[in-house]
């Protein structure tokens, strides 16, 4: 039988131990309230400052977001900032930010589209009645050089003329970056006719030698005439503004593989990397072309040429240094854009360089002056030498001994200079269309929108 006081003692434990695990459980139970009172804080603190954080997110967005979004579409190497909290980033809030700025981007994108083809609506309506009227001085200069033989004035007409004539190819140069038509329709001609006729449009003409090692007769197809004018034009625009004016362009043409490479090298001062690598964007004519980009004043010569490399299927590459320390440029004519004209019925020109090749058919050599044989085997000419001029005269091969060396030609009077230029434009009139066969831009670009309003496609 259990005594009483074992009894009680038993209790006393029993109720110690309940007692110890009461309290152990109040106290869990305070450690509980205070964490979750924590907690409750920290959420309503939270809730409290996310207005101010949305708004410092918004704010950012605005001010620095935005804008270089904008900027990144004319400018590819600007950085559009991320979110001014990291944390953002993939919330819901950090994408619908993104969202903003996709929509931003498109938007931005489809109004340049917009704006700028409208811009070169504009331009395409006044470069066309710009290339008419200066059509229609060209047309009234020649008459009065064939009206009036006074050396001086006959001078002071041909320079008007080569002024008009690099007017017009600025015009023309424009009309073809906003998508208007190349302004002239010809026959098919020799291709060195349209290296020369695109030398005749610039102002520093007299410091390019071309070398022409073609057979003779190579010549474009009538389409292709015009467009390779214009390329070789601009390309030799380019390397004569940027090297010293005593220093020559070089234009060598090499029958290649799949046609006929026209190289031009100069001595400027070359590219950078970066600047080399625009250039060939620009003239591979792969991607879209606004005025907004072209520069203020706009530079529009690589412009053109991409146009006209996609349109007419030629190639230009300006990747290769010259080894004279400039720029090469190497346009490739293929195959399917050549043809041959027979040179004893259709000679070229006759400031045209004559070709260096040894099976060069005789009747080629059939007519020109001492000087015009000795500048055929050299490889060049240049339009501005007077003694190079081609006298158009049959003329026999002497059998007797080498003839001695000519003494040297004394200094040019002005008849003599301005028989030369004289030359020069005939030849650029020859180039630019043979038996009167060109035709203004307006008239074209006239006849064709008649054609397509008929429902034909370009």
């Amino acid at each position: 039988m259990i005594e009483l006081p074992d009894l009680v003692a038993g209790g006393l434990a029993v109720g110690t131990l309940s007692a110890l695990a009461l309290l152990g459980g109040l106290l869990r139970s305070r450690r509980q309230q205070a964490a979750q009172r924590e907690e409750i804080a920290r959420l309503r603190a939270q809730l409290d400052g996310a207005p101010l954080a949305f708004t410092s997110e918004v704010e950012h967005l605005a001010a620095r977001r935005v804008p270089a979004a904008a900027r990144q579409l004319a400018h590819p190497h600007v950085v559009v900032p991320g979110p001014l909290n990291p944390q953002h980033a993939g919330t819901p809030l950090g994408v619908a930010m993104e969202h903003v700025l996709k929509g931003l981007r498109t938007e931005l994108a489809a109004q340049r589209t917009r704006i700028d083809a409208a811009a070169q609506a504009g331009m395409r309506g006044a470069t066309r009645e710009i290339q008419a009227g200066l059509y229609r001085l060209q047309d009234a200069l020649r008459g009065l050089q064939q009206q009036y033989d006074d050396p001086e004035l006959a001078q002071t007409l041909f320079q008007l003329d080569h002024e008009n004539e690099q007017s017009l190819r600025r015009a023309q140069v424009a009309a073809v970056v906003c998508g208007a038509w190349v302004g002239l329709a010809r026959e098919e001609s020799h291709l060195v006719e349209a290296v020369t006729g695109g030398q005749a449009r610039l102002a520093g003409y007299h410091r390019v030698r071309v070398h022409n090692h073609l057979e003779a007769g190579t010549a474009l197809v009538s389409h292709a005439v015009e467009p390779v004018a214009i390329i070789v034009a601009e390309l030799l625009d380019n390397a004569l503004r940027h090297s010293a004016p005593d220093t020559d362009v070089t234009v060598s043409l090499e029958h290649v593989h799949h046609g006929v490479c026209v190289t031009i090298d100069d001595a400027g001062l070359g590219m950078t990397q970066d600047e080399r690598a625009r250039a060939q964007r620009m003239v591979a004519g792969t991607e879209p072309i606004l005025l907004t980009d072209l520069g203020d004043p706009p530079r529009m010569g690589l412009a053109a040429i991409g146009r006209l490399t996609r349109q007419f299927d030629l190639s230009v590459d300006l990747s290769s240094p010259s080894p004279y320390g400039g720029v090469r440029a190497v346009l490739l004519v293929d195959s399917h854009l050549l043809t041959r004209i027979d040179p004893a019925a259709q000679p070229p020109a006759a400031s045209a360089p004559r070709s260096t090749r040894k099976n060069v058919p005789t009747a080629v050599h059939s007519y020109g002056s001492e000087q015009d044989e000795e500048a055929a085997g050299s490889g060049h000419h240049s339009p501005g030498d007077a003694g190079g001029l081609p006298q158009r005269r049959r003329r026999t091969r002497a059998a007797a001994a080498p003839a001695e060396p000519e003494p040297r030609p004394p200094a040019r009077r002005p008849e003599d200079a301005a028989a030369a230029l004289g030359a020069l434009q005939s030849g650029t009139a020859a180039a630019r269309a043979r038996d009167d066969d060109a035709v203004p831009a307006v008239q074209h670009e006239t006849e064709q929108t008649d054609h397509d309003e008929g429902g034909a496609a370009r």
